[in-house]
């Protein structure tokens, strides 16, 4: 698996939407990861989070597609639901090494290894990104390439 993936905030999805074909780089601070479905970890998290399930966020259509032009084929964006925003904004240091061990574990069900720091280190960052939303009114996104 090869891809990038970018957590960016941006002041609404019509915003977000404008940066699918180049990503956010040079347009909003993002944050960069890589080689992870950030779709279903998103879900995955929130589901960590809220202990609602992994079917029932996805019969929710979270997390909402907000730009694919290439239909599954290219650069996607994805917004995180605001519930999501709100568990990350408000989790300690504690709970985030909770949620990440958590994932660690559900990723070592499905047969892929991830490393507990990197996955601390990536909810610790899009921590300190929902933490920066405050009064701006942003929300967050990911762009997937």
């Amino acid at each position: 698996m090869s891809i990038i993936i970018k957590f960016f905030l941006a002041p609404d999805r019509d915003a977000a939407a404008a940066v699918v074909e180049g990503g956010p780089d040079g347009v909003f601070e993002s944050l960069t990861y890589g080689n992870f479905d950030a779709e279903e970890a998103l879900i995955e998290w929130e589901s960590i989070f809220t202990g609602r399930s992994f079917e029932e966020l996805v019969a929710a259509d979270e997390p909402e597609v907000v730009a694919d032009p290439g239909d599954g084929e290219g650069p996607v964006i994805l917004a995180a639901s605001r519930v999501l925003q709100d568990a990350l904004a408000a989790a300690d240091e504690h709970r985030l090494v909770e949620v990440s061990q958590l994932w660690v574990q559900e990723r070592a069900a499905d047969g892929e290894v991830f490393d507990l720091e990197t996955a601390t280190e990536v909810l610790s960052g899009l921590a300190d990104l929902a933490r920066a939303i405050g009064e701006q009114e942003e929300s967050l996104y990911c762009w997937m390439a």
